[in-house]
């Protein structure tokens, strides 16, 4: 999709600003304020994929009445193919990176826990069957439940 084509919402205008931009093309990801796990590891591995920041790829941040703020990733025209290839893997899988997704998960859930006062852990592990004192635990897969998801609870996906 072309920039002047692009509104983050149905309420904004398309191409808003950025006039010398009208024609490069948007990377189907985004990221705000909100984002959570898969789309901070989608924005990340598509820039990366793109080759980081340069004269065709650029990174911008608006201001929005919404989340805040969001963020795009444009890229020149020339680079069209590129582009089309990251919204054809994201068609048919969600994620552009499994092994990245999950390190963050990992890192998200690790940091959930520390973050825990004492009597919320204890009521986590509580919850999933497990003693008050595995609340002890510095790793918090340690009281996870038998289907292997409650800790991921803590976090957004």
């Amino acid at each position: 999709m072309k920039y002047s084509e692009f509104a983050p919402t149905g309420f904004d205008r398309a191409g808003l600003g950025l006039d010398d931009r009208q024609d490069w093309l948007v990377v189907p990801v985004t990221r705000t304020r909100d984002s959570g796990v898969l789309d901070e590891s989608n924005f990340e591995t598509a820039l990366g994929i793109l080759g980081g920041k340069s004269e065709t790829v650029e990174v911008h941040r608006f201001g929005h009445w919404g989340p805040g703020w969001f963020e795009i990733i444009l890229v020149h025209p020339d680079r069209e193919d590129e582009v089309d290839e990251l919204e054809g893997a994201l068609e048919s899988y969600p994620l552009l990176d499994d092994e990245d997704h999950s390190q963050r998960q990992f890192d998200e859930v690790q940091e959930a826990w520390a973050d825990m006062s004492l009597q919320d852990r204890i009521d986590f592990a509580v919850v999933n069957g497990y003693s008050c004192f595995a609340a002890r635990t510095s790793n918090p897969f340690d009281v996870n439940n038998d289907r292997g998801d409650a800790v991921y609870g803590l976090i957004e996906n």
